[in-house]
């Protein structure tokens, strides 16, 4: 891990998949996106939403009272800097639980502030996994989408990991150097692009 720049706070990073499944390719794959952030400087909470179970999101659900396990992601947005995303794409878009999970963390806090601002100038890295040749890359256009509108600053830099089955074959495990050395790339870029965002905040704050 590189030394910390004196004066500027490691970044942190809140990295989950965007499946359930036992044996996810992206489960698998989030590691690895995981270990390139680490390795340039970041801390990062890897999650499981297993863990974090949530209805769909419903209004009348939201009026009797927010879900603890709601209350529990907007809580770990807060600490951290930016996102780390592995989806998988179904039919051709996200899957319904990465959009639940945003839809859920975007909903007004406790104080009554709204939720959206928990996103907002961080940054996020997306990457995406399956069995076919195009490796999701249609559900990771569909993302991005949806984070910069929450006001995320999503890095330009993205992998698409198809014929996953034989390339993910253990978490954390990538067996092709040139895709690992990428989406070790998505994370670097995630936490240079904080670095780059922090030093200027204290920059300004210098000279104010």
């Amino acid at each position: 891990m590189p030394d910390p720049t004196p004066g500027v706070p490691t970044p942190r990073l809140l990295a989950f998949a965007g499946s359930l499944r036992q044996g996810s390719y992206n489960r698998r794959l989030v590691h690895v996106l995981a270990e390139g952030a680490r390795a340039a400087g970041a801390q990062v909470t890897l999650i499981e939403l297993r863990d974090f179970a949530l209805p769909i999101y419903d209004g009348d659900i939201e009026a009797d009272g927010m879900p603890e396990n709601a209350r529990r992601l907007q809580a770990l947005m807060a600490e951290h800097d930016g996102l780390l995303v592995s989806t998988p794409e179904y039919n051709g878009s996200m899957p319904a639980l990465v959009k639940n999970t945003l839809d859920w963390i975007s909903r007004p806090l406790e104080s009554g502030r709204s939720g959206v601002t928990l996103f907002q100038d961080k940054v996020a890295g997306i990457v995406s996994a399956s069995p076919g040749p195009l490796g999701g890359l249609r559900s990771l256009l569909v993302l991005r989408d949806a984070l910069a509108k929450l006001g995320l600053l999503v890095v330009p830099q993205q992998v698409a990991v198809g014929q996953a089955a034989d390339k993910l074959t253990d978490y954390g495990v990538l067996n092709d150097d040139r895709l690992r050395t990428s989406v070790h790339g998505v994370g670097a870029a995630v936490v240079r692009h904080l670095g780059v965002m922090n030093s200027t905040v204290d920059r300004k704050g210098a000279t104010a």
